[in-house]
Parts: structure tokens; sequence; C-alpha cells
């Protein structure tokens, strides 16, 4: 299709909660809009996508400019860059949207088989949400926009297809075209990505936009680097891509796949490959430990709430842990400023499995996202956090109790016990997630009575959860339920209920 049509500026393709679908212009007119819709990869991709267009319009030189611009300057500047720029934003036409024509050769794919919630071959399809179905052009958009860094990997990108001229890094060792490398945003299991959260969508990009003196003191050789729909590559090694390879567009909008849309379906193939996290190269939105070369992942079995203690470690007096570049780098101003009594930060991502080179989302992977509030004027300083965290292990604690007395019981029972045993301990954390914003809030200097409070709110969840998977009918059940009954004596120490064991 050669006729410029369906221009994303114009045309509504973004969801919006509580709203519907709307055009990139609307995102900067409306400030209304409070947050994204779509399941988490969709909301993280076009995060991403929204802050590049923003980085891309008015990247402030510090804070003090980020401060003076405020969310309502950076809608400003947004809407003249896309007006300016409004014919980089067609979907079909001599230009496609972040497409490749070069790619045309590639193997067509239909449109559902590289979508990750959708059932092709012979996989079982549990419900209808995946049963592939027509899309439209607002959905092929969004469909863009995620495969730029949420590629499946596998068999399903045409590596044969090399549009560099020597380029070896879709062939394997016997010369022939290799399986497709996991999406960069992507990764092996599923990165979590992390990021601040305002009252609005237009306060959430704000809050989240990097200033250069943030910038040049990353790991990014070329800075912020043009977006990619200004300058798009022609090759998996050009020029352009060495330079999206090491700069903060590159992250933000990788094009780790070269996508052409037709009527039928898409040509796909692999595009370009960017550092690793090994290698100390991540998106902003994923924590990476500098000192082991460790990611977070996304885990269904655990929620996002429970790794805040590790997205906030930069807040301990000698700092390490985890490091997340738009959780270190825009709360710390926030904190610092006081703009804000109340800022979100919201965790989610996509778990997938590997066999053989092929990824995919089996019985036990999901979709996982969850936000907790922090209260700036309480959450500024490291005793804050030093409590926040003894609070976290001791749950953790709570939860090894859980698991141990329910395994002893199945044990004594001359039973296996470790599923039962993983359930309980699964039971326990659904129960505490309902009580954890509380958690968060009462870390604070005055918090130490409410602290009490919970501390008993979670020991009967620990409680609870053993009673649900452990009998207490017959005599020998009865017997056993009473050995092997959790004891929290030292995690209630000093709170009313002490001398009653739950």
């Amino acid at each position: 299709m050669t006729e410029n049509s369906f221009n994303l500026v114009d045309e509504p393709f973004i969801p919006i909660a509580n709203k519907g679908r709307v055009s990139l212009k609307q995102i900067f007119t409306q400030p209304d809009y409070r947050a994204l819709g779509g399941n988490p990869v969709q909301k993280i991709a076009i995060t991403k996508f929204l802050l590049a267009i923003a980085q891309a319009a008015c990247t402030p030189e510090d804070d003090d400019e980020w401060t003076e611009s405020g969310a309502e300057g950076l809608a400003q500047k947004c809407l003249a860059y896309l007006t300016e720029h409004h014919d980089d934003f067609w979907l079909y036409g001599e230009k496609p949207f972040l497409q490749m024509p070069q790619i045309a050769q590639a193997t067509t794919q239909n449109l559902g088989a590289v979508l990750p919630e959708i059932a092709t071959g012979n996989t079982t399809v549990l419900n209808s949400i995946q049963i592939e179905s027509e899309l439209s052009d607002a959905d092929k958009a969004m469909l863009i926009v995620q495969l730029m860094g949420f590629g499946l990997g596998g068999k399903k990108t045409d590596n044969s297809i090399v549009l560099t001229a020597g380029y070896s890094g879709k062939s394997n060792e016997k010369g022939k075209a290799s399986t497709g490398k996991a999406g960069t945003s992507l990764g092996f299991m599923g990165f979590l990505h992390s990021f601040l959260m305002g009252e609005t969508l237009l306060q959430t990009l704000w809050l989240n936009l990097l200033t250069h003196e943030q910038i040049n003191g990353l790991g990014y050789k070329n800075g912020l680097g043009v977006a990619p729909w200004e300058k798009m590559p022609n090759g998996e090694e050009c020029e352009t891509a060495k330079q999206l390879q090491n700069s903060l567009m590159g992250r933000l909008i990788p094009l780790s796949r070269f996508c052409l849309l037709n009527d039928v379906g898409l040509h796909y193939s692999e595009g370009i490959s960017h550092l690793d996290y090994k290698s100390g190269m991540v998106d902003p939105s994923v924590a990476l430990s500098i000192k082991d070369k460790k990611v977070l992942w996304v885990d269904p079995e655990r929620r996002p709430w429970r790794s805040l203690t590790a997205l906030l470690s930069f807040m301990e007096e000698n700092g390490g842990g985890s490091d997340c570049i738009y959780i270190r780098g825009g709360l710390g101003r926030v904190l610092d400023s006081k703009i804000l009594p109340i800022i979100g930060v919201w965790s989610g991502g996509l778990r997938v499995s590997s066999n053989a080179g092929e990824q995919y989302v089996s019985g036990q992977d999901d979709f996982v996202e969850s936000i907790t509030f922090l209260n700036t004027a309480d959450a500024n300083g490291s005793d804050w956090f030093v409590t926040l965290k003894n609070e976290m292990d001791a749950l953790e604690h709570l939860s090894k109790i859980v698991y141990s007395s329910t395994f002893n019981y199945f044990k004594d029972q001359k039973s296996e016990g470790k599923n039962e045993a993983a359930q309980a301990t699964h039971l326990f954390w659904q129960l505490c997630e309902r009580k954890s914003q509380d958690l968060v809030f009462a870390s604070e200097k005055e918090g130490e009575e409410q602290r009490k409070k919970l501390r008993q709110t979670f020991a009967r969840f620990a409680y609870s959860a053993y009673e649900t998977y452990c009998s207490n009918e017959t005599a020998r059940q009865h017997e056993t339920f009473a050995k092997y009954k959790p004891y929290f004596g030292k995690y209630l120490k000093d709170t009313k209920s002490q001398e009653t064991q739950v």
C-alpha cells in the first residue's frame, strides 16, 4: 500500500482506562486521562512509545528545567512536535510507521502468530481471548509498537532475509538462518518493567521523563539519540542501527523486529540486536543489579508489589541491590522537591517459557501488574525504607513458616506435601496483598501502632493459609495439626496478641 492512510497522530488506537481508544493528539490535549488500558505488555510498550515522543520533543537539560516545564509544558511541546512530524506517523504509505519496506521478501506471518496471548498451532484454547480474530487498523498500530520490543523468540521470524551485507547475527554456526532472539524488552523469561505513576497520564509521562544530565550519566554512548520514525535504519547493522544500539531512543523503541504489514498479515524478521543485561545494558524501566548483573524477572507466583524494596534499594545508606533508572531518577527529584504528595510505583510484564529456542506462554505463565503508592512526605530518607524492608523481610520469614508447617504436616501424614505447602504459601501472599498498601503507609515514623496491628493481621493470614490446607477433623489429623501449628511468637513480639497465638 503506497497511499498514506491511518495517521497515528489523528486516529484513535491507544486504549485509555474507562475512555476507550484515543489518538496521539488526544493524549496530549486531554489532561483528564488517568491511565492506559490494555494488558501489561501493551501498557509498557505504549508508555515507552509516548516517552520516546516526549524525549524527542522536550528533553530538559536538568531537574530545574524539568520542574519548570511540568506536565502541561510537556504536553504543549509534544503537540508541536507531532504537528511538525505528522508525516512520520502514517501506518500505511511509502514510509510506513516503524516498518521496513525492504523486508517485503520475508515470509508472511499471521498477525495472531506473533501475539503471545493468541493460541496457535496445537496449543490448547482455554478461553475466547486466545482465539485469533481479525485486527482493525488501530489493533495493527498497537501491534507494531508492541513488536518493536516484545517479539517472542523462535522460528516465526524469517531470518533468511538479511538487509546488511555480511551481517551474521541471523545465522547459526552452520551458516543457516537462526531462530529469532527474544525481543529486547522481553528477554529470556520476561523482564519486570517499572514506571512512576502520577494522578494523570500526562503527569506519569512527565515523572518518567529523563533530563540530558541524567542521560549523560547512563551507559548509552550516543546519549538521547534520534527517534527511529525520524530516521529508520536500512539494515540490521547500518550506521543508523548502530546509533540506536547505543542510545536511549534505541531502548525505548529498540526495533528488535523488522516488520511490514500487508493484506493478510505481516512480513516478519529479526531486527536490530541490542546488548543484553549481562553487558550492563537494559531498558530504563528494567531493574538491574550492577554488582552481579541480575535483573528482576516477572513471576506470576510473586506479585510485583513484593519487589518494591528491591526497586527502592537505592534508598539504603550504602545503596546496592537492583537499580531501575526510571524509579531512581524520577523518585529522587520528587521526594526532594515534594511537588507531589502521593506518587505511584507501577510494575508489570509477561512471564514466558522457552524450549529449544522457541518462546511461548505456557499454563504457568501470565501477565502480572501491580501499583503501590508512596507518601512523599514520609518516604523521604533511609529510615522509612529500612522500616519497610524489615517488615517485608519479616513477611518473607512468615511465608517460610507457613511452607514448613504445611509441608511437615503432610510429611507426617505420609504424603509428599510440596504442592500443598506451595499452595498454602501462595494463599498467604494473596491475603497479604490486600494489606500491602497499608504496610507501605505504616512504615512512616508515626506508624508503629499501625504496624503492630498489621502484624496481627498478617499472622492471622498465615494461620488461615495453614488451616485451609491442613485438615483438622480426625483424631490423627487433630494431633498432627496441633503438632505443626505455626508459631508466631517472635513475629508478634510486643503486639497485644502475643499471649494468644492466633
